[in-house]
């Protein structure tokens, strides 16, 4: 598991005023408090996202808004119109709210993209394969950076909040690394929302929402009533297993899907644990995690089926496995799509 699984303590309490100045790779570094005054003069300073617009009367129907965020409080004058993503599911789900032409650039993609989004998403460019450099996001002059993980953030590569924040660019966390340590679907549809509600197309959030939960309650309905089945998850490891745990999403999909994840007991999103657990367990389907990075599936199910201390277990047994994009248990649109592919592996004659 790689970038993630950590959540970060909560960042502190920051009010972050907006700015009205362009942003350009040269003036984030140098003569930055001349530009700041010169765009805000005496009165309130505006919005980012409005840069070189008018005065404040000229805020989009709905505006103001302000947002808390993993302790940042930012308010919108104006929708964001130059985002650039950090990691994959926010940049999908930007997409899903038909952002498209809000977006400047992407980056560190980890799994294959949405068939139904991989047109817009290839439309975009890609500044870099892993986190960009602060010098690089600067240089596609975002006024909004959405992150996926807290490394989006690292403070140590340079690219804190408050770095963006004083080249005068907002930033927003997916919710998932505010220090709360139990992720549901709630949170997948509060984001969504929140990401609506930035953007000015709260509508389009409140279809969305309606769209993801009719999924997973038709996915769910197909399975009610069959016994749940035992999943294992394997992440990685081979000394011991690295797993999720219960406070993670994925063990919510699990079962949601009609299925039980033998490791909910772990008081954790994600932790090691023993193959003798493993076994004792006894699973009938190993959920692989899937991501860019590791080892791929394939090679995962060879470790796993090539183990003598696992052959007894009921999974291995009958090689049932069924894989997970690790992008389908974070908060983002691709979970509510991950119920109906886990509920077909764990149940495939309710899909007959």
């Amino acid at each position: 598991m790689y970038d993630g699984p950590n959540r970060p303590h909560a960042l502190p309490f920051l009010h972050v005023r907006r700015r009205r100045f362009a942003v350009r790779v040269a003036a984030a570094v140098a003569a930055l408090s001349a530009t700041v005054l010169a765009a805000a003069g005496c009165g309130p300073s505006g919005s980012a996202a409005g840069r070189a617009e008018g005065p404040r009367s000229s805020t989009a129907k709905g505006f103001p808004v302000t947002i808390d965020n993993c302790g940042v409080r930012t308010t919108y004058d104006k929708p964001p119109s130059r985002a650039l993503t950090i990691h994959q599911h926010p940049a999908e789900l930007m997409l899903s709210l038909g952002l498209k032409d809000r977006m400047v650039g992407t980056s560190f993609p980890d799994s294959a993209v949405l068939p139904s989004l991989r047109k817009d998403y290839e439309s975009i460019p890609e500044l870099s394969a892993r986190a960009p450099s602060f010098e690089k996001a600067l240089e596609a002059e975002p006024d909004f950076v959405y992150g996926g993980y807290s490394s989006a953030f690292d403070e140590k590569e340079g690219r804190s909040r408050k770095a963006f924040a004083d080249a005068g660019i907002d930033t927003y966390l997916n919710r998932e690394y505010c220090g709360e340590k139990n992720v549901t679907m709630r949170d997948t549809y509060a984001e969504i929302h929140t990401v609506g509600k930035i953007f000015g197309v709260s509508d389009r959030a409140d279809a969305l929402v309606s769209d993801l939960r009719r999924r997973v309650g038709k996915a769910s309905a197909a399975v009610k009533g069959e016994p749940e089945v035992p999943v294992f998850v394997y992440d990685s490891g081979d000394k011991s297993a690295f797993t999720a745990g219960g406070k993670g999403l994925g063990t919510q999909l699990i079962r949601q899907a009609g299925g039980r994840n033998v490791f909910a007991d772990l008081d954790d999103v994600f932790g090691d644990v023993s193959w003798e657990q493993v076994v004792d367990r006894k699973p009938e389907v190993i959920a692989i995690y899937d991501y860019e990075g590791d080892k791929n599936v394939e090679q995962k199910k060879r470790y796993l089926l090539s183990q003598p201390a696992l052959a007894d277990v009921p999974a291995i047994k009958h090689k049932r496995f069924v894989v997970l994009p690790l992008t389908a248990t974070l908060v983002g649109v691709r979970s509510a799509y991950a119920v109906e592919g886990l509920a077909r592996g764990l149940h495939p004659a309710s899909f007959t």
